[in-house]
């Protein structure tokens, strides 16, 4: 399975587009996430939000490696195909993830619990 369809890659980069001006500023647009990306054997997970239209594998998001630290940064794309849980299982779409609040309020109880939470 792809990670990502070209309609998601498509949403993801419009997202980008409208952000990148807005970048670092105090209107910086707070997106519902995208796509839920996981590994099935590893306990990681991305809510993405957004790709840089001037680097098409930049994709940016939270990111919860299952460390008990989840954060909010960018990350390559090419580098995420790669990745493989223990059991050697490569990262897998959530076909049923339906977002219900912005990356802002994933990333808040993420931080208090330690781990996203979907």
């Amino acid at each position: 399975m792809q990670i990502l369809t070209q309609d998601l890659r498509e949403k993801l980069l419009a997202n980008g587009r409208q952000q990148q001006p807005l970048r670092g500023t105090e209107r910086e647009i707070d997106f519902v996430p995208v796509v839920k990306l996981f590994t099935p054997d590893a306990g990681a997970t991305w809510l993405l939000t957004e790709i840089d239209p001037d680097d098409p594998d930049l994709a940016f998001g939270l990111c919860d490696l299952g460390l008990g630290c989840p954060e909010i940064g960018s990350l390559s794309l090419s580098e995420l195909t790669a990745v493989r849980g223990r059991l050697g299982l490569p990262v897998e779409r959530d076909l049923h993830f339906r977002p219900d609040k912005s990356l802002s309020a994933y990333a808040s109880e993420a931080q208090r619990l330690g781990r996203i939470q979907v």
